[in-house]
């Protein structure tokens, strides 16, 4: 008696290839960061035209804002082939030796989040970047030599999001630095328009207004909400603007793009604080995550779109955050909860 194996339906190309196929293989497919694409298009123009490999370049910015995706179309761009890596990957200077050792001519090598490199290996970077050299040391104690060796030319790309906490001499040695901004409500529109012929999704354009209005000036949330509003659509049989309304309310992101954690942050300022000020550690504590997560995740887009404000004692909400929740002052609010009685 024969046994049928069944195996797993593989995805389909589109949903296999769904991040690369979203993003732009060139400058010019690229929306958005206008100013930074003019600016590496002179660079890697020049370079072609001089036949050299182009200028080491940084690329600073907040998460999802197409870092990772400028430094492919770099190599694109320029016919070189890529290398990537990260930060936390070179821990050691022996791992970036191993690497730099190994780049073809002409090579552009990627490092993300390259402020998270061990500090040995940033110094080991210094000489590589600028004399395409590197001094490995053999030995131990007072017998230790160096020895030098020659690297093939390369260009090096480094992200990150956050560029202060690079030493200044690696810095220094970049010789272009872009820094990327948030995207406008119209440039998303634009990233949504061409993500979603890319899923052959039908949603009009009101619809992706409305996704546009809620994901923090950021592609990368546009694409995944528009990505959870195909998965409500393709099951619920539900289009447009009443998908996207009951998509997002179910995901928890509602009509400025605040999600679960972002109000817990702010029921817990508003309602049990008085609207503060509260301190980090306080308000990590009360919510249940990690003080740099609300840090670095939550507190950076609160304050930018005016809900919240740092000051030497702590957070304090805006007025604009008593308005949002529909909380006149903080005495009328004691006894209400953004969550009822979930927190």
């Amino acid at each position: 008696m024969s046994v049928a194996i069944v195996r797993p339906t593989p995805e389909s190309d589109a949903e296999l290839a769904f991040e690369g196929a979203l993003r732009p293989k060139t400058l010019a497919e690229f929306v958005g960061q206008a100013k930074v694409r003019a600016q590496l298009q002179l660079l890697l123009q020049a370079a072609t035209l001089q036949n050299r490999t182009p200028d080491h370049i940084l690329l600073a910015g907040p998460p999802g804002l197409g870092k990772t995706t400028l430094a492919m179309i770099v190599a694109q761009e320029s016919g070189r082939p890529l290398r990537m890596s990260s930060g936390p990957a070179i821990q050691h200077a022996g791992d970036l030796a191993a690497v730099l050792s190994s780049l073809v001519p002409g090579e552009i090598l990627f490092i993300d989040e390259i402020h998270r490199m061990a500090r040995s290996a940033e110094e080991m970077l210094y000489l590589a970047m600028e004399d395409f050299r590197i001094d490995i040391m053999v030995g131990k104690g007072a017998g230790a030599t160096s020895i030098p060796l020659d690297l093939a030319p390369f260009t090096l790309v480094g992200a990150t999001t956050r560029s202060g906490l690079l030493p200044n001499p690696l810095r220094d040695r970049f010789g272009f630095t872009a820094h990327l901004e948030f995207y406008s409500e119209a440039e998303l529109e634009q990233v949504l328009v061409r993500a979603a012929a890319l899923l052959d999704l039908p949603i009009d354009r009101a619809a992706l207004a409305e996704i546009a209005g809620r994901c923090r000036g950021t592609p990368r949330i546009a694409n995944r909400l528009l990505r959870r509003v195909r998965d409500y659509s393709l099951v619920h049989e539900r289009h447009g603007l009443e998908a996207v309304h009951a998509a997002l309310s179910l995901y928890d992101v509602d009509e400025l793009g605040l999600d679960r954690l972002d109000r817990a942050v702010m029921d817990i300022i508003l309602t049990r604080f008085d609207g503060g000020p509260v301190g980090l550690n306080t308000l990590a504590v009360s919510v249940g995550e990690e003080a740099e997560t609300i840090e670095s995740v939550v507190e950076p887009f609160l304050v930018r779109i005016g809900l919240l404000t740092r000051t030497p004692r702590g957070r304090v909400a805006t007025r604009a955050a008593w308005k949002h929740f529909g909380l006149s002052s903080a005495s009328s609010s004691a006894s209400v909860g953004l969550f009822g009685d979930d927190l």
